[in-house]
Formats: structure tokens, sequence, C-alpha cells
């Protein structure tokens, strides 16, 4: 009962945070848009903000069908591509605001203005860009180890719990970032992601070399939530 009640206080916060993004959360709670075969998969213990997150991140998929990467002028804080359309860390980035009011754009551009050199320096700037900075699978994995939810690397699938935050790196060097579900996969958890075909819950969590495991719990989400001023 408290979980439910918990989830239910996230999706009352999100509307009045982000409306516009709420109505992936309320999809993601009705089941309404993960498939029949995977909605029917008997579901992991979660804790409360871990269900609350992939409930948010699955709310996502049917809506965002399409994978973009083009570089977007965007609004400050609050700035998303179009709903239909966006990458991995735009999942990530919807599912932290609707499930927990926290807008990792706002989040990193502050950590960032605090120490830019705490950042990889992959893309030449010289200065935070707000537009895109969220969107680099590198800085959040970075922004998450700096709270402190960084975990070791495993190949074990116990590892691996409902909510977790899982990088990994694709053919041609392309960083990767999934959710980690709530749903038994063959042999580990299923994670919600956008891998280049929309957001879509999948088997695929061992798919490309892990780089990076992080657990963003109550500890975590408070020190994103003091970055926000």
């Amino acid at each position: 009962m408290l979980r439910g009640v918990v989830v239910a206080a996230g999706l009352a916060g999100a509307v009045l945070a982000f409306p516009h993004q709420a109505r992936s959360l309320w999809q993601g709670l009705s089941g309404a848009v993960v498939s029949p075969s995977v909605a029917d998969t008997p579901r992991l213990a979660a804790a409360p903000e871990a269900e609350a997150l992939i409930r948010a991140a699955e709310g996502q998929v049917g809506v965002t069908t399409t994978y973009d990467p083009a570089y977007v002028a965007l609004d400050f804080p609050g700035g998303d591509v179009p709903p239909e359309r966006g990458v991995c860390t735009d999942v990530l980035v919807r599912a932290f605001r609707v499930a927990h009011g926290i807008d990792l754009q706002l989040a990193v551009n502050a950590d960032m203005k605090a120490d830019f050199a705490a950042y990889p320096a992959n893309w030449g700037l010289t200065r935070p860009d707000r537009n895109i900075d969220h969107r680099r699978v590198p800085n959040l994995a970075r922004l998450l180890q700096r709270m402190g939810a960084e975990l070791p690397l495993s190949s074990d699938p116990a590892a691996f719990l409902p909510g977790d935050i899982v990088t990994s790196l694709l053919p041609g060097n392309l960083p990767h970032v999934m959710i980690v579900t709530d749903r038994p996969g063959v042999e580990a958890p299923m994670v919600v992601h956008n891998i280049g075909a929309g957001t879509r819950v999948e088997d695929r969590l061992f798919d490309h070399p892990l780089t990076g495991h992080f657990r963003p719990g109550p500890e975590v989400l408070a020190r994103l939530k003091a970055l926000q001023g």
C-alpha cells in the first residue's frame, strides 16, 4: 500500500512541476504502453523511488518512437525535445523529472558550473552548454558518480536491482544508458531505453560491454535535488 501511495504522490508532483510529461508516468502506471508479453511478467521487488522511476520511463514507450540525436536549442530549465523523439539520455531525463521532480538539465548545468574540470572534455568545450550537456551519457555518468551513486561493475545479474542506471558502449564507441526495470528477463532484469527505435522495454542488459552502474537511492536523489537550488 505504501508503495502505491509514494508512486501516486510522484504523479501528483509531476503534474505540478512538469505537466507536459506527467502523461508518461500515468501510462507507465497503467501498463498501457508495455506490450502484453512484457506486461504479463511478474515484477521484481523494487524500492518506491525505483518503481516510480521505472514507471515514468516505461510511460515513454509508444510516445517516444524515434531516435534523433540532433542538437536543439532548449528552454532552461525544464527544456526538452519533442516527446516523440530523443536519445537514450532523454529517457533518463524525462523519467527523473516525472518520477522525482528532478531536472537533470538543471542539475548537470549547476554541477558543471561549480567544477567544469571534473567533467569529461570530450567535445572541446570551455564552458557548460545547457542545451546538450545533460543529453550526453558521459556527463550523466559523471554527475551520478559525483552524487555517490556509483557501484562496482559486475557480470552477475543479481547485482542489478530495479531502478539502477547502467551505461554501456555500443559499436563505434557510442555510449549508451539504460534503466533496469522490475521485469525479469531470461537471465537478467529487462531494461527500458532508446537504442535506436524509440523507448522500449527489452531483455538487453548484457548486450554490450558495461561501463557504469549507478543506484539513485534516497540520499543520491536528495543531493540531486539540492543542486536545483
